[in-house]
């Protein structure tokens, strides 16, 4: 009796698990890599949310951000409180299905009707905490370097977790390092194959410039720019300057609200409204290398006009944490006065 007492207790055990149904003591996606429902992209216009995410196969992790005070393409650290009503916009969620799970179900506009959600853990309060470094390109042979991409690691803090049996409280859940890409800066000048730059009419700016990006030498000093030939080997130099004399800025434009031209006011003391501004780079020092940044100015008369080659020497570009090297020589253009 006892032997088909307990083969009767073993089917029924069986049966119930054909469901399909996962039952969930802990959460564990530690081999699993974050991914996103869209590419981020800091200069879009879209209002979205982003919606961070990690998968296996019958479970689903999911932090959304807002589109603004999110993530941050910048290194440093930031943190957010997790939204206590489980509604707003900061949140975390983690559930459980009774069937494979896939991208469809957490991004798509209207999810899949299968698989079911079996059981939901929703985040109601700690800390959101992520620690943003940059990621470069190695020197090129002028020791040149770019950005390509933004390593954002996620973690939770002091995290509760409303479960169905009740509350659940972790102190530290790491969620993951999610990665976003950018376009490193291509600063080719619209003018390459001639190599030319301009200067404004007070010589107090020199500048170049694509359809997306300027770059400037603001507050140049008035010794750099004049119609005499330098000897051979002997240019005329200046340091490089944050805030001071002979500043250079580049600068960058959001696609979509123009492009630069010819007829853009380079010289005007304020930044034009079109096409929108976008980013704002300062240069200054290799701190790294501990070199001084430098502007160097070689000059030769051609009948009745004066060529003046502008060189920037070891600058650094920076933006907040952000910064990347022009170059140990970059070639702003050359000016031709008379």
């Amino acid at each position: 009796m006892k032997k088909y007492a307990s083969l009767l207790l073993l089917a029924l055990f069986l049966n119930g698990c054909d469901d399909g149904d996962l039952t969930v003591d802990t959460i564990d996606f530690d081999s699993v890599t974050p991914v996103s429902c869209t590419t981020f992209d800091e200069t879009s216009t879209s209002t979205d949310p982003t919606i961070i995410y990690k998968l296996k196969s019958q479970e689903a992790l999911i932090l959304q951000l807002p589109k603004s005070e999110g993530l941050v393409n910048d290194p440093g650290e930031v943190e957010y409180d997790i939204d206590s009503d489980g509604n707003g916009q900061y949140r975390v969620l983690y559930r459980a299905y009774n069937g494979t799970v896939a991208k469809d179900n957490i991004c798509g506009t209207i999810p899949p009707s299968t698989p079911n959600v079996t059981e939901e853990w929703i985040g109601t309060d700690g800390k959101i905490r992520i620690v943003t470094a940059q990621v470069t390109t190695d020197p090129d042979e002028n020791g040149a370097t770019r950005i390509k991409a933004y390593n954002h690691t996620i973690a939770f803090e002091n995290i509760t977790f409303m479960k169905p049996s009740g509350p659940q409280v972790q102190e530290l859940f790491e969620f993951g390092t999610y990665q976003t890409t950018v376009t490193p800066a291509d600063l080719t000048f619209q003018n390459a194959d001639t190599g030319e730059a301009y200067i404004c009419a007070d010589k107090t700016k020199i500048y170049n410039y694509s359809a997306s990006f300027t770059l400037t030498v603001e507050n140049l000093s008035q010794n750099l720019i004049v119609n005499e030939a330098t000897p051979a080997g002997q240019p005329r130099t200046a340091d490089i300057t944050a805030t001071g004399n002979n500043k250079v800025v580049y600068r960058n434009f959001r696609s979509g609200t123009g492009s630069i031209t010819s007829t853009y006011d380079f010289c005007a003391s304020q930044v034009p409204t079109l096409p929108a501004l976008n980013q704002t780079w300062i240069g200054g020092n290799d701190t790294v290398a501990g070199t001084q940044a430098k502007i160097e100015v070689t000059t030769e008369k051609v009948g009745n006009s004066f060529i003046h080659t502008v060189t920037l020497k070891n600058v650094v570009l920076t933006k907040g944490g952000s910064s990347f090297k022009l170059g140990n020589s970059f070639l702003l253009g050359k000016i031709t006065t008379s």
